[in-house]
């Protein structure tokens, strides 16, 4: 009995830590496609997710939307959805889950599952299944991170790629010596097709893009790239007709 009870103690503690954590949140980010699927909206499953979301509290934007003031100045105030596909051979089964900024998983739904045969239906009546936990919840914004500073980047809206002139080597003579600023570190986040490199304050310094070429990539909005140098990361730009170079210090 002691035993019971002390598991069911701890099972509404855990219950409402997680509660009192997901109110410091206003807003989720649902993505324009799930892994388990091959093109955007597939089944209407991003925009119900969307709809669901909003339904039980939260504010639900795609994650190519304008991004609010007060998001765009706190990244952090955001929770990063997905929907997760579990299915068996004659089930459906699918988990929603949410992960913080720092990419830390914060909330894990139970399974929704139906044995309906019909695609789409079945996907659909799966996902509002597995958003009884959501409701659940009983989500309301607190405010909480508000008086809390974060080190995250802001959200920007996810962009098709920008073609950026890759830069070319020059002659030594349009070169100047490596400069170096260790002192100010850069903290990488993880974005579509890249990174973002954010300061302690925070703020956007670079955002980059992949490339073809492993540890290489592209400065967006600038004729620049940064690319590994044995252990180090260098940042290699132009200003005016001389290619200057300038070591970063990242942590990923």
């Amino acid at each position: 009995m002691k035993k019971l009870c002390l598991l069911m103690c701890l099972a509404f503690a855990v219950s409402s830590f997680a509660q009192t954590n997901l109110n410091a949140y206003k807003y989720v980010i649902v993505p324009k496609t799930f892994g388990f699927l091959k093109e955007e909206n597939q089944y209407k499953l991003n925009a119900l997710t969307e709809f669901l979301f909003n339904k039980y509290g939260f504010v639900a934007l795609m994650e190519d939307s304008d991004m609010p003031a007060d998001l765009n100045a706190n990244g952090c105030l955001a929770l990063r959805s997905n929907v997760l596909n579990e299915s068996s051979l004659f089930t459906t089964k699918l988990k929603v889950e949410l992960k913080d900024c720092k990419n830390q998983l914060v909330f894990s739904s139970k399974i929704g599952s139906t044995k309906e045969k019909e695609f789409e239906k079945a996907y659909q009546l799966a996902l509002r299944e597995a958003f009884e936990s959501v409701a659940e919840l009983d989500h309301q914004y607190d405010g909480s991170l508000n008086t809390v500073q974060q080190v995250a980047p802001p959200v920007a809206p996810v962009a098709a790629p920008v073609a950026a002139t890759p830069v070319v080597a020059n002659t030594v003579a349009n070169t100047t010596p490596v400069q170096t600023d260790a002192s100010q570190i850069l903290y990488a986040q993880a974005i579509t097709n890249g990174y973002q490199l954010v300061d302690s304050t925070p703020k956007v310094v670079y955002k980059l893009k992949q490339t073809n070429t492993k540890d290489v990539f592209l400065v967006e909005g600038q004729q620049a790239m940064v690319r590994k140098d044995g252990d180090a990361w260098v940042l290699e730009y132009y200003e005016g007709d001389a290619l200057k170079t300038k070591t970063l210090n990242i942590k990923f």
